[in-house]
């Protein structure tokens, strides 16, 4: 299959291994990954701050990049951008009064995933030959749980992995904070989110928190960080593109 691969502004920017661990896999799992070379941001940070209409050419760049590329499915190894995908996209073409442009990003959308979602949905695979000998646990991200309902498809991922000492976070279906824009404007509120999430995390005893979006795990990780708890944070990616050879060099 010819997966086009969302790399996400963020990712692109920040975090440029969660892009490449993504492709590992799915390489690895006999795919062959095309990247459009001129994607640039999907359009969510506009949306969510409120400028609609400044989001109509992001919209359009993203539609016209992936539109001419030939692949059978695009994935995005995050949740809240596959969101904006899906329930934003067309959404903010329509209210601009551009009908084509609407119909065309909801047919684009038909065929993006979120990584999980295309796994387990669509390439019926959960275990990846994934080796990670670590104690960790899951946070399920806001847009992931809520937008996609993608429901216990990464915990199923993960439990397949060889080595991993997988624990159930507490309070995992509450907000780590972030929220982009959230957590600037409401500074203080968030803050005390992050605490809770971070006060949770601690709580179980494990070495790496992992998640499908790395806007989340930033915010948690800095919290973790700042705490000086000890425990790291990883994309779930990149653990289902860890392997026994690699954990071994």
């Amino acid at each position: 299959m010819r997966i086009a691969l969302i790399a996400t502004c963020l990712g692109d920017a920040l975090f440029p291994e969660v892009a490449k661990a993504t492709t590992v896999l799915l390489e690895r799992l006999g795919h062959q990954v095309v990247f459009p070379a001129d994607q640039v941001c999907c359009g969510q940070m506009h949306v969510n701050t409120g400028y609609l209409t400044e989001a109509v050419p992001v919209v359009r760049q993203h539609v016209q990049v992936f539109e001419a590329a030939d692949f059978d499915v695009a994935v995005a190894p995050s949740g809240s951008c596959v969101g904006s995908i899906r329930h934003q996209q067309a959404m903010v073409a329509r209210r601009a009064g551009d009908t084509a442009l609407a119909d065309r990003a909801t047919a684009l959308a038909g065929r993006t995933y979120e990584l999980s979602e295309l796994l387990v949905d669509v390439l019926k695979v959960t275990d990846v030959g994934a080796y990670y000998p670590h104690r960790v646990t899951y946070h399920p991200t806001c847009h992931s749980l809520r937008m996609l309902r993608v429901g216990d498809k990464p915990l199923q991922l993960l439990r397949a992995v060889q080595g991993i000492d997988l624990v159930e976070l507490p309070g995992a279906d509450q907000c780590c904070g972030f929220g982009g824009t959230f957590s600037i404007k409401n500074a203080d509120t968030s803050s005390a989110m992050l605490a809770d999430k971070v006060a949770n995390v601690v709580g179980t005893g494990a070495q790496v928190c992992t998640a499908g979006d790395a806007s989340c795990l930033m915010n948690i990780g800095g919290g973790l960080s700042r705490g000086d708890t000890g425990v790291q944070t990883i994309h779930l990616a990149q653990i289902l593109a860890s392997t026994r050879e690699q954990v071994a060099a």
